[in-house]
């Protein structure tokens, strides 16, 4: 068996995260890595604490569930939370970031978004992406790499 590349084993990662999503919707991982070293990682849900969407259903408004956290801001705040800085680093996520999400990753000096799958590719966040001279990249799993995609 081949060895995988460094965006295969980080985007595994981000898959094997997403397997811990509490949202019914869309089941997302993203992972931080800075230097080949992973500094944080996260995966959509609810607060610490709160109702999960697998248990009670999804709180939707205006199409969105408004209960749960998306996991690139899941994992910017746990950088946040210990201490850990994210200028220079990347951020590999299975969907496309979001607009919020987009903005945030911006603004913490992340230099690279590397993504499994296109999802909702809002035209602004391709835009400020490029704007703010943040790398994105599509990165796919090699075939015999274990199959860590949820089915969403």
């Amino acid at each position: 068996m081949q060895r995988i590349s460094w965006d295969q084993y980080f985007m595994s990662q981000s898959h094997l995260l997403a397997l811990r999503s509490t949202c019914q919707r869309l089941m997302v991982g993203a992972t931080i890595v800075r230097d080949k070293r992973i500094i944080a990682g996260g995966y959509n849900g609810s607060v610490s604490g709160g109702i999960h969407c697998i248990d009670d259903g999804c709180y939707v408004i205006d199409g969105h569930c408004v209960r749960t956290v998306h996991a690139e801001i899941n994992a910017l705040l746990q950088c946040a939370k210990f201490g850990v800085a994210t200028e220079n680093a990347e951020i590999y996520v299975t969907h496309f970031p979001c607009l919020h999400c987009c903005k945030s990753i911006i603004q913490s000096g992340i230099k690279a978004v590397y993504y499994a799958k296109d999802y909702k590719n809002h035209p602004y966040a391709i835009e400020l992406f490029r704007d703010a001279g943040v790398s994105v990249e599509k990165v796919e799993l090699e075939k015999d790499t274990i199959d860590l995609q949820p089915n969403n």
